[in-house]
């Protein structure tokens, strides 16, 4: 599925089977989720995309061939492909582990041929084996609202007991799985009204859910947005305790409005989380099974992509969204 200019619909479209150069894998896709990046793309808050674009980054597949000096992968194994799909390796951020940070990096469905196909090429440096007992379509949402929510994890503290997530969708249901595992409080914020997602929340053991509008029962010692609403940004400070931390977990969010320095007083802190690293992937991608982490899915065919598009952009589904690419 093509995307050829933005804010129009990916088309069907055959173009040529892809080559693995030096470093590279070809890969055939088995399932692809879709991302609330994915629609940045498509509005233009990420105005860049490499067009004609076959957009998708949260690839499971298994390897159909190596190119020259792949020697960590081999045919026919299950890996999966995130968001950061290409870093330099040689700028300072890259020889810090800070490789999200390269300016250099290329990204898979926007600067690299994406999932929503049934082929593709990825760089072996940036594919993770798949964890045992995860079926395709489970593993998908592992692979960036799994990450991003690590990473986002990592960044609030270790000692964030009562962790606060705003916007429960893909990357929430899996963290708050994470998070119950690892005996914090998860305390989940959703637009109001929405009463099946709240319930959603509970039963994945968030301790409370409610409104966004509504102060949390407890003080919070961190809040991480999921949602792309920078009004959240002043509320969540609003219900962290001293020395607490809003991380914003989202690729682009809408302008923060001004707020009153007392919210942020208290060596209370806003920080941004950037991409992934490596490091983030081997780490999450062995902690899920050890949580017991679940993907709950809600799958469509490669030909009804714009629908799954659709779906998430209405809010319509409970966990994450995948495209089904087939055997």
């Amino acid at each position: 599925m093509l995307l050829e200019d933005r804010s129009e619909a990916l088309t069907p479209a055959v173009v040529d089977d892809p080559t693995p150069g030096a470093g590279e894998v070809l890969l055939r896709v088995r399932a692809c989720g879709v991302c609330r990046t994915d629609l940045h793309i498509l509005d233009g808050d990420l105005p860049d995309p490499e067009l004609p674009l076959i957009m998708g980054h949260q690839i499971v597949g298994t390897v159909e061939a190596v190119g020259a000096e792949v020697v960590e992968l081999v045919v026919g194994e299950r890996v999966g492909v995130p968001w950061l799909g290409w870093t330099c390796g040689e700028c300072a951020f890259c020889a810090r582990g800070r490789e999200n940070l390269c300016q250099r990096a290329r990204f898979t469905g926007y600067d690299l041929a994406g999932g929503f196909a049934e082929l593709t090429v990825a760089d072996a440096r940036f594919c993770f084996p798949i964890p045992e007992g995860y079926p395709d379509e489970q593993a998908a949402p592992l692979l960036c609202a799994g990450l991003i929510g690590w990473r986002c994890l990592r960044l609030a503290g270790e000692d964030a007991t009562r962790l606060g997530l705003y916007g429960f969708g893909a990357a929430a249901h899996l963290l708050t799985q994470v998070a119950v595992a690892q005996g914090r409080e998860v305390f989940a914020f959703t637009r109001a009204g929405d009463v099946e997602t709240q319930a959603f929340a509970r039963d994945l053991g968030a301790a409370w859910a409610g409104p966004s509008t509504e102060p949390p029962p407890e003080p919070l010692d961190a809040a991480i947005l999921f949602a792309d609403a920078g009004e959240l940004i002043p509320l969540a400070l609003g219900a962290l305790v001293p020395g607490g931390t809003v991380v914003c977990g989202e690729i682009h969010m809408t302008d923060v409005p001004s707020f009153p320095y007392d919210l942020l007083w208290g060596e209370r802190s806003i920080r941004s989380v950037a991409n992934l690293t490596r490091r983030d992937g081997v780490e999450f991608l062995t902690v899920a099974p050890m949580a017991h982490v679940a993907s709950h899915v809600t799958a469509f065919p490669l030909d009804e992509v714009n629908e799954a598009l659709g779906v998430l952009r209405a809010g319509d589904v409970r966990g994450a969204v995948v495209i089904d690419v087939g055997p």
